[in-house]
Parts: structure tokens; sequence; C-alpha cells
């Protein structure tokens, strides 16, 4: 049984790219800001503590949709201030960047929450184990705090990425032509909306099952030498 997708099919699958690129790249800013803000939750200076647990109040408690429309709309005036020092008053973030950084804003609020957790499930004696041997801070961090984290923060960011490549569609309301806003347009076109939705659905759904495979993966390798308890 084929579907007939009017001649969209090359649009539908430049969507999905599109989606891709999203989503990875929000992907990387969130997993920075994630970590410095887990950093900061965890440092023993309050102005610190106090910086990350604002980002991540305010973050999580604003919709993801609003931040969309805070990010492309709301910047308006201050790019076009910063383009007339650089003589382009035109100048203005295209909704592909402004995406990005809503999204990433977004999840690395959220994986704030992750990494700190998982920063505070690794035991004291082992960073006392990397004083004992001489080990500086940032040793001690890349060498012994950083691998245990990532394997015990692994399956929740694994999740948050689920819901960021869904979150993605929420970017084609200032016109990022990815997969929805792809698949509105051939709903006006040809008045199918069940097929194309179905269409849509159906990419969501095999993009999330390659990135399940790819997090299914990734947990193996970071677990590899760890003894899972019964």
């Amino acid at each position: 049984m084929t579907i007939d997708l009017y001649g969209f099919g090359p649009a539908l699958a430049a969507g999905a790219l599109m989606t891709v690129k999203l989503a990875l790249l929000a992907l990387c800013l969130g997993l920075v800001l994630g970590l410095l803000g887990a950093l900061a939750k965890t440092s023993p200076y309050k102005p610190l503590q106090w910086l990350g647990e604002t980002y991540s109040t305010i973050v999580r408690g604003v919709p993801e949709l609003l931040w969309v429309l805070l990010m492309y709309y709301g910047t308006v005036k201050m790019m076009s201030a910063l383009g007339e020092q650089f003589g382009n008053p035109d100048l203005a973030l295209s909704p592909f960047v402004a995406g990005v950084i809503a999204l990433g804003l977004c999840f690395g609020a959220y994986a704030t929450e992750v990494f700190r957790g998982a920063i505070l499930a690794i035991p004291k004696g082992h960073r006392e184990a990397g004083v004992a041997l001489g080990l500086s801070k940032l040793r001690i961090f890349t060498r012994l705090i950083l691998p245990q984290m990532w394997r015990i923060a692994l399956p929740g960011l694994g999740n948050l990425f689920m819901i960021l490549m869904k979150d993605t569609a929420l970017v084609s309301v200032i016109g990022l032509e990815e997969i929805m806003r792809h698949a509105q347009n051939a709903v006006t076109f040809t008045k199918q909306p069940f097929t194309f939705l179905m269409v849509a659905a159906v990419m969501y759904l095999g993009l999330t099952v390659l990135a399940m495979t790819g997090m299914y993966i990734m947990e193996k390798l970071a677990a590899r030498g760890f003894v899972r308890r019964t």
C-alpha cells in the first residue's frame, strides 16, 4: 500500500533533516548550560547557587512555546540596535538560531537537575581519594567525577532528548520549515489533514526510535566496567 504525498515527499524529508539539526544543536547548547547550572547549584558559593537556582526555576516555569516566541520576537529591538553599531540595521535572529537558543535554554534547565542529582549521587569518598592522591580540583572533576556523573545522568538526559525532539515542532510557529511546518503546508494545499499529520507522526516516531537506539548503545558503553546490583 502506497500513500500519495502529492509531491510533498522531498519537502517532508528536508523538514526531517532540519528537525534533526535543530535538535542536535539545541542538545549541545543544553548540555553545556545544564552542566554549568549543575556546577553552580552544587557550588559552595552562595551567589553561584542562587544563579543556578534562578536559571532552572525561571526557565522551567515558562512554557517552551513562550520561550521560542520571546527569543524570536523579543530580541528584534536588541538585534536591530546591535546591527546599527556595525552598519547592519536589519540584523535579526533567524528562526533556526532562535529555535536552537530557546530549546537549548529549556533543555539546559531540566538537564541542570539531572546533572545535579548525578553529582550528588557520587560518594564523597571518591573526591577525598582524589585529594589524597594529590590531584588538582580540575583533574578530580574530569577524571573522577565527570565519567561517573555522565553514566548516572545518561538515562535522564535520554528522556529529555526525546522530549526535545518533539518540542522542535514548536519552532514551526516562527516559520522554521521543519516537519510540522511542511506538513501544515501540505495540508493547506491538499486538504488532506489526516494523511499528512499521520505521516508527520510516523516521522517523529521514527526519529524517536533512532534516538532510543543511540541512547541504548551509549548507556551500554558508559556502563562498561560497572556491575549492576540485583
